[in-house]
């Protein structure tokens, strides 16, 4: 990787250092109209560090800094790298009853959890569709701590609103609140070595997936939780929001941390094989189809009690006709609406996430395929620019993952 740009083929380094993938629409970014969209405590902290803003999900977002994407992707990898994700939706649910409530939302055995460990799971719909991702923590305070995608944070308001009055209207004791606090993501192999110097916990001691109450160099009233969406070992904190700033400021003090944007947070996610909500999973698509299905807890499958769990548990049985997969391939880069084909030249499938990767220099994607040819090592066809180019389905993570587990 230290070796990269000397060993890149010159077309791949010029489609990464101008941008080319920034444009293309499943991105979703705008660089223009900036001004009424939503912003971040982190906004202007953002601005005086020299970076673009675009629109991403209704907020003003950084898509870059001074460093390129490829700078900034590799330092990730190298080092750490901070990044803002204050536009996400944080919730608290609390009461005697909230992990029913939230299983009536969710496929994930919430009861399952130990306190402070999180999981990842689905708000799922009655055909079986994702309405979103979301992270579920059950804390030791007595409530469940959620984390959800900004670019449906209306919609999962508004949808757990609604349960929340049907389950307040039948006698249970559940409140909903939405947090106003911010959420930093520190990512990279020297993470959790650059907080450990700000923090009297030992970090050795908080595997994957689990959080901490914790003061941050100084800053108390911050949940640590070790989790993040490059396939690094991390941390995202939640952090009051008069004193987000403020910490932000102290981790950039150490030289291993690098402020990174959307950019980098995209093409670092699809190395590590992870689905971004709107472009590879939706509420056409289900658990099965996406691969997801380690998602679903065995007591709720034995149980049937979440949205959609007729649909998805015969999915299971009879096997789905498309499944999600990863792609590589050489040439020019694969993109989101890319046709798939079969070797006799047969569309089966479409690419749903794909850039060239700053790490294994060459295309990668992510698509869905129709199951027969869904086995790693198949080869397959993809229609690039009225070109058809050779690629091959591929395990993923792309590269592989290193979250930190206790042993």
């Amino acid at each position: 990787m230290l070796a990269f740009r000397s060993r890149l083929g010159a077309r791949l380094r010029l489609q990464l250092e101008a941008g080319s993938w920034l444009h293309h629409p499943r991105h979703n970014y705008s660089h223009s109209g900036t001004e009424s969209l939503k912003k971040t405590v982190l906004h202007e902290f953002h601005q005086s560090k020299g970076a673009r803003m675009v629109e991403f999900a209704g907020w003003s977002m950084p898509v870059q800094y001074k460093d390129s994407h490829i700078t900034s992707h590799l330092h990730t990898r190298q080092h750490c790298s901070l990044f803002d994700v204050s536009h996400m939706l944080q919730s608290k649910v609390t009461g005697k009853d909230r992990v029913k409530f939230m299983e009536s939302l969710i496929v994930g055995d919430i009861t399952e959890l130990q306190e402070n460990q999180g999981m990842l799971s689905l708000f799922t719909n009655e055909n079986g569709g994702i309405k979103d991702d979301l992270i579920v923590t059950r804390t030791s305070d007595g409530y469940l701590y959620i984390v959800s995608n900004a670019g449906c944070a209306d919609k999962d308001s508004a949808h757990m609103k609604e349960k929340l009055a049907e389950f307040k209207a039948a006698g249970n004791d559940v409140d909903l609140e939405f947090l106003e606090a911010g959420l930093i993501a520190l990512q990279g192999p020297s993470a959790a070595r650059v907080l450990q110097e700000g923090v009297s916990d030992d970090l050795c001691k908080l595997p994957f997936m689990w959080s901490a109450m914790m003061t941050v160099f100084g800053v108390p009233g911050c949940r640590v939780t070790r989790c993040g969406y490059t396939g690094e070992d991390g941390v995202e904190i939640s952090v009051p929001i008069q004193r987000t700033v403020e910490l932000a400021e102290l981790l950039l003090r150490n030289s291993e941390v690098k402020l990174a944007g959307l950019g980098s947070r995209d093409s670092l996610r699809l190395e590590a094989g992870l689905c971004l909500y709107g472009n590879d999973i939706d509420e056409t698509t289900t658990p099965v189809e996406a691969t997801l299905l380690w998602t679903i807890g065995k007591r709720r499958r034995a149980a049937a009690d979440f949205p959609g769990a007729s649909i998805i548990l015969r999915q299971i049985k009879e096997k789905v006709k498309r499944k999600r997969v990863g792609l590589m391939s050489t040439g020019p880069p694969i993109r989101q609406h890319t046709p798939i084909l079969n070797p006799n030249g047969k569309v089966i499938g479409e690419v749903t996430s794909g850039c060239p990767s700053p790490c294994l220099k060459q295309n990668i994607a992510m698509g869905y395929v129709e199951t027969e040819y869904s086995k790693p090592g198949t080869p397959i066809k993809v229609e690039v620019r009225k070109k058809i180019v050779d690629a091959i389905v591929s395990k993923m993570p792309f590269v592989p993952s290193k979250y930190y587990i206790v042993k």
